[in-house]
């Protein structure tokens, strides 16, 4: 057997060497080569209709759950955007530094929270606890931004919101990647992130609502009314997150024997091996390797880009409200551009897992993004700024499918996947931070040099987007060119792939030839 180095895109730094080769013809000897009693829905004409019904089931229960949790997530993240509409500044006695620290303070503590956290998600057996809890946390941290007073209570409220929210969207994405293939992922993926589009429609006329009415009741501002009333909504959602949402296709308590055995060997066969740690694959390891692999880094930059390029999101309410109408007309118009953008968003999403391909489905949104800026910069028109916000909303259709493409370039060991998915929406969620101060006050209502800013900063990450492409190339070349070599670590998860589906070693090993990076 070669003694070279495998492929600096294979999944571990590990030789393998005769004691190996022994322990693999063991496993070998002892796969077994008929369905036992947990594979009675592998059969022939069983399977096809019972993964239909396990999708279908997951689609129903797991999909609604996290969609509503990223829909209050973005909610409760944006409500100070809405209440700056209805005097938050100014009983606070906020500058406009201030004010923007207050909206950056969030990813300040959201940022290094997620690789730690998705690093916990991955060794920890039972994510539908860590996850709602996690939400109840952000829910009574937002409720409690009701009550500051201050400068100083009001950053601190918002630290406390972040630092729990780091556990949401990565770790749902990784989630989602251990239930679905890659030709899944996608449309699944676009669905949950069209839950943080939705929130800022739906956010806006809840905020429309709640500013316009609540107003004075029991002597409270109507701002303090959004805290209370979206806060309290989170931690019920979150409560009933521990019921709905799934653990792993090994552990998942609503599900069958049979349905986990059927779990785990979909995910299998879309990889050519087990979606399972090795006994030598750890948090550390796993983020060992993801720290090695350059594609990582090219990726979390990318996104660092194209967030700072979106950043308009945290003051959308604030651009619409500069077309010239009141608070509750300014509301409302900031909803149609993010209804229309999850309506493109699941399109584009559904199209990429119908081809495979990734990277004009992630960059060409941000494309639109840029023609809107251009628009934002050329007329000032009521007409033409309110179509070029349509366009940036859209931007996001090209966000919701970058973790998604982050997990198929990285997609084993899981250990090395859910930490690569924690440092580029990590480091990526800096973009955000910078952004919180890329629309100054002093520049709207226009906001010329903020548009230039996102537009700058949106050619550079499709740039580094279309670098990875190139870099995934390279790699299913090379894997052409060197199909034979592989580590120890990944010849034990194709060898618990075999015994998952009935097969021989020598099978999963030919059949695994078929994988290839998305790109």
């Amino acid at each position: 057997m070669s003694q070279r180095r495998p492929p600096s895109d294979v999944v571990s730094d590990e030789k393998y060497d005769g004691k190996v080769t022994a322990s693999v013809e063991h496993v070998e000897d002892s796969v077994p080569q008929a369905v036992d009693n947990d594979g009675e829905l592998l059969l022939p004409g069983v399977r096809e209709h019972a993964e239909r019904r396990l999708v279908r089931k997951l689609d129903m229960r797991v999909l609604p759950t996290i969609v509503l949790i990223f829909i209050l997530n973005y909610i409760d993240r944006t409500a100070v955007s809405s209440a700056r509409l209805k005097g938050i500044e100014q009983d606070l006695n906020l500058t406009d530094i201030q004010y923007e620290t207050v909206l950056a303070v969030l990813y300040a503590s959201y940022v290094p929270a997620q690789i730690p956290s998705n690093m916990i998600l991955n060794r920890i057996s039972r994510p539908s606890y860590y996850i709602p809890f996690c939400v109840c946390i952000w829910g009574m941290m937002s409720a409690l931004t009701g009550v500051t007073t201050s400068y100083a209570g009001i950053l601190a409220a918002r630290i406390f919101v972040g630092l729990p929210e780091a556990a949401f969207y990565p770790g749902a994405i990784y989630l989602l990647s251990r239930w679905y293939t890659r030709k899944e992922l996608a449309f699944r993926s676009a669905i949950l992130y069209g839950g943080l589009l939705i929130s800022n429609a739906f956010g806006s006329l809840m905020a429309a609502g709640i500013l316009s009415n609540m107003e004075g009741k029991l002597g409270i501002r109507a701002w303090r009314w959004l805290f209370y009333i979206e806060g309290a909504i989170t931690v019920c959602i979150g409560l009933f997150a521990i019921w709905a949402l799934p653990d792993y296709p090994h552990n998942t308590r609503w599900l069958s024997k049979a349905e986990r055995r059927l779990a785990q060997v979909r995910l299998a066969e879309d990889a050519g091996e087990a979606d399972e740690d090795s006994a030598h694959d750890t948090a550390l390891t796993g983020l060992k390797q993801a720290l090695r692999d350059p594609k990582v880094y090219i990726l979390a930059v990318m996104t660092c880009a194209q967030l700072l390029g979106l950043s308009f999101v945290n003051f959308f309410p604030t651009l619409t409200a500069t077309l010239g109408f009141n608070t509750t007309i300014s509301l409302v118009l900031a909803a149609p551009p993010w209804i229309f953008a999850t309506i493109v968003c699941c399109a584009n999403a559904w199209h990429a897992d119908r081809s495979g391909e990734r990277f004009f489905h992630v960059a060409a949104p941000w494309w639109g993004v840029m023609v809107g800026y251009v628009i934002g910069l050329s007329t000032p028109s009521v007409g033409g700024r309110y179509v070029a916000m349509f366009l940036m909303a859209s931007g996001y259709a090209g966000f919701a499918l970058t973790l998604v493409w982050t997990a198929n370039a990285v997609p084993r060991p899981p250990a090395k996947r859910s930490a690569a998915i924690g440092i580029v929406n990590g480091f990526g969620n800096l973009g955000n931070l910078i952004g919180s101060y890329a629309w100054k006050a002093q520049w709207g209502p226009n906001y010329h040099p903020s548009m230039i800013i996102g537009l700058a900063s949106l050619a550079l990450s499709s740039v580094l987007a279309l670098v990875v492409r190139q870099l995934l190339v390279a790699q299913n070349r090379r894997l052409d060119e060197r199909e034979a070599e592989m580590t120890a670590a990944e010849r034990e998860r194709i060898a618990e792939a075999a015994r998952l589906e009935g097969l021989s070693l020598a099978e999963a090993l030919e059949r695994r030839k078929g994988f290839r990076y998305l790109y």
